[in-house]
C-alpha cells in the first residue's frame, strides 16, 4: 500500500511540475466562462439551440487535449524537460528547484550523458562534452556510486532513446542529462536528474552564470547529485585541484580534448595548438601540461617520430609532474615519453606509479599492455588489457589487441569474442564520428577475425581514402592485407608506413598479424630498413 500511495504521490508531484494542474484549472475557469457567454448570447444571434450542445461537446473534447499538450509541452528527442527560457538573464540565480521524492531503492548508479549544444551556433560541442565530463569525474570519486563510463554514456548522444532504455543498457538507476546555451560570456546549463525505473524527474535546475563560474556551477550540480542520491561527494581529489581557476586556460584545455579524442593528424594537430595555449594562459594548470605531453607522445606513436616531437612530449610531462607529482594523468603522460623514447623500463615504472595512485585509471592499464605487447610479455599484456576492458566497457582498443594476443595463445574462442566486442564498439565510435580512422583502423583486426573478407577491403580502403599518408593507418591496413592473403599490398603499405617516420620495428616484430610475410625477402628487406631508420635518429 505505501508503494502505491508513493506512486501516487509522485505522479501527483510531477503533474504540478508540468503545470498540468494549472492547465487543467485554467482551461475549467475559461470553460466556464465560454458556456456562460454562449447561454446568453446565442438566443440572440439566432444560433439554434444545438449550438449551445455544441459548444459543450467541444470543450468537454478539448480537455484531454489541453492536458496532453501540458505534460508533452518539453519534450525533446531525450526525453522531458524542464522548459528552457529564451535568452541569458544578466546576474541571475539558480532557478528554483522542482523535487520529487525518490523511489523506494537505493540509486547508487549513474550514467552521464553529453549535454546538449542549445547555442544559436551549435558550436559548443567541446564545452558542452567537458562539462558533461568534469561532472562525470567528481561523481567517478565517490567510493559507494557506479559511474558509467564517458564511453559508455557518450555513445547515446543524439539519439531518440529515453532515460529507461538507457538505465537497462548500461545497468544504471539514474541518468543525467542537461543542455548548454552560451552566449558571449554567458552561459546557461540546465540538468536533469531522471530516474531510469519510470523516466520521473528527480530534480531539475538551471543555472545563469558568466563563464568564469562554470567550476563553481559542475561542484554544485555534482554536489546536488550526490545529495539525491543519498552518497557523499566528499573533499576534492588530487585529479580535481589539477584543474584551473582560470576559465579561458580551461574552454582551450575543453577544446584540445575535443580535437585529441577525434583522431587523425590535423586533428592531434589542432589539440596541441589548444593545450598549449591553455598552458600559456595558466603556466600552473597541470592537467593541460599532462593533455600537452599525450599529443605529443601520440604523433611520436602514430604520425612522427622527431626528435623535436619527443623533446615536446618530455618537457610537457615532466612539468606535469612538477606541478603535481601526485597526478596519476601526469605519470601517464611521463610513462608515454618514455615509451615513445624506447624506454620499456621506465615507462612500466611510471604506469605503475599511476595505477597506485588511481587504480581505475583506463590509459595507465591500456598503455602498460601495450608495452608488455611490444616486448612480447604477452601473458602479462593480457591481463593489463582485460583489467583495461573492465574499466571501460565501450573501448574498442583493448579487445582488438586481445583478440591478436589470444590468437597467438591458441584461445581461440575467446579470440572471436574479443574481435567481436572490439569490432562493435569501433563500429558504434564510426556512428558518431565517421572519419575516426583510429576506430577503423583496429576494427580491420576484428574484422579479419572475423573472416569479414569484403568489410576489411572496404574497411581498409575507407581508412586509406580518409588519411592515406597517416604511418597508423598504413601500417593497420597492412596487417589487414597480410591476415587476408593480400602480400604485395600489405608490403606497399608497411614500406611507406616506413617512410613516414613511424617506429614500429619493435611492434613488427612481435605481431602475430604479419607472419604470413616473414618468410618474403621483401619484409625482411622492409624490416631492415625499419631498425635501422630507428637506430639512427628515431626512438
Amino acid at each position: 500500500m505505501s508503494k502505491s500511495r508513493s506512486r501516487a504521490n509522485r505522479l501527483f508531484d510531477e503533474l504540478k511540475r508540468r503545470k498540468v494542474l494549472q492547465a487543467a484549472a485554467g482551461y475549467a475557469v475559461v470553460s466556464w466562462i465560454l458556456l456562460q457567454v454562449g447561454e446568453v448570447t446565442f438566443e440572440p444571434l439566432g444560433i439554434p439551440p444545438w449550438g449551445l450542445t455544441a459548444l459543450i461537446v467541444l470543450v468537454i473534447a478539448g480537455f484531454p487535449v489541453v492536458m496532453a499538450v501540458s505534460w508533452f509541452f518539453d519534450l525533446t528527442l531525450k526525453g522531458f524537460r524542464k522548459d528552457p527560457q529564451d535568452g541569458l538573464a544578466a546576474g541571475s540565480e539558480p532557478a528554483a528547484d522542482t523535487r520529487i521524492s525518490p523511489a523506494g531503492a537505493d540509486k547508487t548508479s549513474i550514467a552521464v550523458l553529453p549535454f546538449e549544444d542549445m547555442s544559436q551556433a551549435h558550436d559548443q560541442a567541446y564545452l558542452c562534452d567537458g562539462i558533461a565530463e568534469e561532472i562525470l569525474n567528481r561523481l567517478s570519486q565517490i567510493r559507494n556510486l557506479h559511474v558509467a563510463s564517458r564511453t559508455s554514456s557518450f555513445r547515446f548522444r543524439g539519439k531518440p532513446i529515453g532515460a529507461s532504455e538507457i538505465g537497462q543498457a548500461l545497468s544504471v538507476a539514474t541518468v543525467l542529462e542537461g543542455s548548454v546555451r552560451k552566449a558571449g560570456n554567458r552561459l546557461r546549463i540546465t540538468t536533469q536528474l531522471i530516474d531510469a525505473a519510470d523516466n520521473f524527474h528527480l530534480w531539475s535546475s538551471s543555472y545563469d552564470r558568466d563563464l568564469e563560474h562554470i567550476f563553481e556551477i559542475e561542484t554544485e550540480i555534482a554536489a546536488r547529485v550526490a545529495e539525491a542520491l543519498e552518497v557523499k561527494l566528499g573533499t576534492r581529489s588530487k585529479q580535481e585541484c589539477s584543474t584551473t581557476a582560470n576559465a579561458r586556460a580551461y574552454e582551450y584545455y575543453l577544446k584540445g580534448k575535443h580535437y585529441f579524442r577525434r583522431w587523425g593528424t590535423r586533428n592531434m594537430a589542432f589539440a596541441v595548438q589548444m593545450f598549449e595555449k591553455a598552458v600559456a594562459t595558466d603556466p600552473g594548470y597541470a592537467r593541460a601540461w599532462a593533455a600537452l605531453a599525450d599529443s605529443y607522445a601520440m604523433i611520436c606513436m602514430y604520425w612522427d617520430a622527431s626528435e623535436a616531437n619527443l623533446t615536446a612530449a618530455e618537457r610537457a610531462s615532466r612539468k606535469a609532474l612538477e606541478l603535481l607529482p601526485g597526478l596519476a594523468e601526469s605519470h601517464v603522460s611521463r610513462g608515454l615519453s618514455h615509451f615513445v623514447r624506447g624506454d620499456s623500463t621506465a615507462a612500466i615504472a611510471e604506469f605503475e606509479t599511476a595505477l597506485n595512485l588511481d587504480p581505475e585509471l583506463f590509459d595507465a592499464w591500456y598503455f602498460y599492455g601495450r608495452v608488455c605487447f611490444q616486448q612480447g610479455e604477452l601473458q602479462h599484456a593480457t591481463e593489463l588489457f582485460e583489467r583495461a576492458e573492465r574499466i571501460d566497457p565501450e573501448d574498442f582498443q583493448a579487445p582488438i589487441l586481445l583478440r591478436q594476443i589470444y590468437r597467438t595463445l591458441g584461445r581461440d574462442e575467446e579470440a572471436l569474442a574479443a574481435a567481436r566486442r572490439g569490432t562493435e564498439r569501433a563500429e558504434r565510435r564510426l556512428e558518431l564520428n565517421p572519419d575516426d580512422t583510429r576506430a577503423l583502423n583496429l576494427a580491420l583486426g576484428g574484422l579479419v577475425e572475423l573472416a569479414e573478407k569484403e568489410k576489411v577491403i572496404e574497411f581498409a580502403e575507407r581508412s586509406l581514402a580518409i588519411d592515406g599518408d597517416n604511418p597508423d593507418t598504413l601500417y593497420n591496413v597492412a596487417c589487414g592485407f597480410a591476415r587476408i592473403g593480400e602480400p604485395e599490398r600489405s608490403l606497399d603499405c608497411l614500406e611507406r608506413a616506413s617512410m613516414r617516420g613511424m617506429a614500429i620495428a619493435k611492434w613488427a616484430e612481435n605481431d602475430s598479424d604479419l607472419d604470413s610475410l616473414r618468410a618474403l625477402p621483401r619484409f625482411r628487406e622492409v624490416m631492415e630498413k625499419l631498425r635501422r631508420q630507428e637506430s639512427n635518429g628515431g626512438p
